[in-house]
């Protein structure tokens, strides 16, 4: 090529949870039996959705309307609908104007931080969404700049860093709260995020809501949405219909803007998202159609109910299973479907290893270990050994030694098995 085509932002586009994918296949193609424990898609995990959901799916189908365009910003008695259910609780009074759908929230996502100055940052939570993470890196050809959240405080954010960070980096010009949190499965408490609030009041920055799974909380916890709290702070919340329905194949997310008349910089930056929007024409018809079908009838909430109690059933399961190993720092979940467990300071090193019957097995396992991180280490030989495929906490922008679980396994005998096996094989790679 006469020029270098990639931008220097490129190389911060990662994505490990699929990553680790390719490899998995690998020893698949040798063999090897893989229990898919990297990725949150409920329908891969047998997950049931109700013959009612089905049928309005069917229904729709059948109508020559779902074939078509709809408008730019999305349909509107869609939007009329949202706007129903947000303006309801009692915060910032949002139009159908205010909301606009993407092709699913990675969609969103990338728009939002792409549109941004390339100087102007976004800060966010370590460990990170890598969906997050990688497009405002891209965007700013650097590193994320994150907050911590605490394992040793229930994975609460550092809300001091927070706001030193906020405070004397003048480029910072958003926060992003992810809410149930993803990989962490922590929920935050009111006091968290209103505190949250003032931080971003007092240095004039907006906040960046992704509420994908606010409707995913068990074991009494409570997810709070922006709308609730943000009180008069410019802000995007960002929802979809993947997990809650769950219908991951949707690819139907939309973004709710609060306050955008406070500032005219916020102001200019939502109708830019407007307009990228429309410069694709639409977003696909057919689950805008079928949310307020779904979400309004009298039959969902005791079906999200359900899914949620049997989440928490296998969070109580896996907890117990793996509290059992002295060296991990364990945190029980309570939001999305994620646990993010940690091990405890010094107990990986690169001389650990897991026996692996297979030689063309251990021959791959031995040559992805090379110069990784000590959690990717572990992470190689559990797939080689076990096929338990997860995904290692380092690849979400952390300096965290350890690995992230789904908890979507609808079988309880399968479930009980693959995490006793890992346990298992947690005791063997560390003694």
């Amino acid at each position: 090529m006469r020029k270098k085509l990639l931008s220097e932002g490129s190389k911060e586009f990662k994505y490990e949870i699929r990553e680790i994918v390719k490899k998995a296949n690998q020893l698949k193609a040798l063999g090897l039996s893989i229990h898919w424990e990297n990725i949150g898609d409920p329908i891969e995990k047998k997950c049931q959705l109700p013959e009612w959901i089905k049928d309005i799916m069917a229904n729709l189908v059948r109508q020559n309307v779902s074939y078509g365009y709809c408008p730019s910003k999305g349909v509107l008695k869609t939007r009329e609908f949202l706007c129903e259910k947000t303006n309801a609780l009692g915060g910032p009074q949002i139009t159908p104007d205010d909301i606009l759908f993407f092709n699913g929230m990675g969609d969103g996502i990338s728009t939002t931080y792409h549109l941004l100055d390339i100087t102007s940052r976004v800060i966010g939570p370590s460990p990170a969404y890598s969906t997050h993470s990688s497009a405002e890196a891209a965007h700013a050809n650097a590193e994320p700049i994150t907050y911590r959240l605490d394992p040793s405080n229930h994975w609460y954010p550092d809300l001091e860093e927070l706001e030193n960070k906020v405070k004397y980096n003048p480029n910072i010009v958003g926060i992003l709260i992810i809410n149930p949190d993803n990989p962490t499965g922590m929920v935050y408490p009111l006091e968290h995020l209103k505190k949250m609030i003032q931080i971003a009041k007092k240095y004039k920055v907006f906040v960046v809501a992704d509420e994908i799974y606010t409707k995913i909380t068990y074991n009494g916890a409570r997810s709070y949405a922006l709308a609730e709290y943000i009180e008069d702070v410019p802000g995007i919340a960002m929802k979809g219909l993947s997990k809650e329905v769950p219908w991951p194949g949707s690819r139907c997310g939309w973004m709710e803007f609060y306050n955008k008349h406070k500032d005219p910089e916020f102001l200019a930056f939502c109708n830019a998202l407007d307009n990228a929007k429309m410069t694709e024409v639409c977003s696909t018809t057919l689950p805008q159609l079928a949310l307020p079908l779904i979400l309004g009838d009298s039959r969902y909430e005791e079906h999200r109910k359900n899914l949620n109690e049997r989440i928490g059933k296998r969070s109580a399961l896996i907890n117990k299973i793996l509290s059992e190993v002295p060296e991990l720092t364990f945190n029980p979940t309570y939001g999305a479907f994620y646990n993010s467990i940690i091990f405890k300071d010094g107990v990986l090193n690169d001389k650990q290893f897991l026996p692996i019957e297979n030689p063309k097995i251990k021959a791959k396992v031995e040559e992805w270990c090379n110069g990784v991180s000590l959690d990717y280490r572990f992470v190689y030989y559990l797939l080689g050994a076990t096929g338990i495929c997860v995904v290692p906490i380092s690849s979400f922008c952390s300096e965290l030694m350890g690995f992230r679980i789904t908890l979507l396994e609808e079988d309880e005998g399968e479930l009980n098995r693959i995490f006793t096996s890992l346990r298992d094989a947690i005791k063997e790679y560390v003694k």
